[in-house]
């Protein structure tokens, strides 16, 4: 096989199968909270929005991708997404002790695992597969986006009404120390001669100091697009509740439709994206996000328009987010692990800020004041990448 012709083949399939479980089951651990936010209420004592908080600040975890980003640079990453996996695992059994301030300390444990894996993912893809084709490989792992709710949200309810609220954190705690363990041993070092021709090792002399006007716009188009689905999204399960008396095993029927939405959006971007182009497919998904969030506004107390309106917001968030991931990965493909590492920083306060100001939006003004800080983040997305472009 031809170096171009393996380029294009991109990542060996059992491999990101492998990478893709991983994945799922670190996002089963951080996608049933906000859904599942009644039952920890009752559970910690707390309100919506002292979960809120505590779900916004622990974001700010995600800025130790930071410091990853040097050691993905020198081909790191199956270190990195070990050590990722064993910190979800941790963050589990932490969560048992019942209470806001153990839900905390686990929280950041969780972001910490979470973001960290996902970046060394990312990075490791990148290195191996050309940019051409590269929607196709960062859309397939991103599907354990989607599968964390498809196929979580239901596990995690029946472990509910079977356990109580720590089946969910006993069994993530198992699940999550058996993909350490496989990623260690399973996942193949890097290796240069198989990197996308034009592809070099970066150097570490890269900083914040030498990304370009055109990154920055990429980057902050991005985190602003996850800012606008997550504030959204954080709050989801109380508004269902509110607003509709959804219970808990209906929130979880809901939850998995979520699920099922995010993986057409995925399986999307992995199909069209790089057929359609990158920016265009990207500009989309935030149009349908917007439309997502008018439907749900027109709601009313009809409960069918408000989960359709959620279902078509997450549609539009997931298909555009996840392709701009490979917007970003070819920001500044020279110092590919440091720029993904430093866009996941920016996108952790963007993520913080709309977990935390939307929580507290929604306390205030209800559904309506979290939809105004969604749809300016989409304003501001939408101008970014527009700057981005060539």
């Amino acid at each position: 096989m031809t170096a171009t012709a393996d380029a294009r083949a991109g990542v060996d399939r059992p491999t990101l199968i492998r990478l893709t479980g991983a994945k799922s089951i670190a996002n089963t651990a951080l996608r049933w909270i906000p859904p599942f936010l009644p039952t920890l209420e009752r559970a910690f004592g707390a309100t919506t929005t002292q979960l809120t908080t505590v779900i916004g600040a622990s974001e700010l975890a995600g800025l130790s991708t930071i410091a990853a980003g040097r050691h993905l640079d020198r081909g790191n990453e199956r270190a990195v997404m070990v050590g990722a996996m064993g910190l979800v695992a941790v963050s589990s059994v932490v969560a048992l002790g019942g209470s806001i301030v153990t839900f905390a300390i686990a929280f950041v444990l969780l972001i910490l695992g979470v973001a960290n894996f996902t970046v060394a993912g990312h990075a490791w893809i990148s290195d191996q597969v050309d940019y051409r084709w590269r929607a196709r490989s960062i859309g397939l792992f991103e599907v354990s986006w989607a599968l964390g709710l498809l196929l979580g949200a239901p596990l995690v309810a029946v472990l509910i009404n079977v356990f109580g609220w720590r089946g969910p954190f006993v069994f993530l705690a198992i699940a999550a120390s058996a993909a350490a363990v496989t990623v260690a041993l399973t996942l193949p070092a890097p290796d240069a001669a198989h990197r996308p021709a034009g592809t070099t090792q970066p150097t570490l002399r890269h900083g914040l100091r030498v990304v370009t006007p055109r990154a920055w716009a990429t980057l902050v188009g991005s985190a602003t697009m996850a800012m606008a689905g997550l504030s959204v999204f954080v709050i989801s399960g109380s508004w269902l509740d509110d607003a509709f008396g959804v219970s808990t095993g209906g929130i979880g029927a809901v939850a998995m439709a979520f699920g099922a939405t995010e993986l057409v959006s995925s399986l999307g971007s992995a199909t069209f994206a790089d057929r359609l182009g990158k920016l265009r497919s990207t500009l989309a998904g935030l149009i349908v996000l917007a439309a997502g969030l008018a439907i749900m506004l027109a709601a009313g107390g009809r409960l069918a328009l408000g989960v359709a309106g959620l279902l078509v917001l997450l549609l539009g968030f997931e298909y555009g987010f996840v392709t701009s991931l490979s917007l970003v990965s070819e920001a500044m493909p020279e110092a590919r692990g440091t720029t993904l590492a430093l866009a996941n920083a920016v996108g952790t306060v963007a993520r913080a800020a709309g977990a935390i100001v939307g929580g507290w939006l929604y306390g205030r003004h209800g559904i309506e004041g979290t939809a105004a800080l969604s749809g300016a983040a989409v304003l501001t997305s939408f101008t970014c990448f527009l700057l981005s472009r060539p």
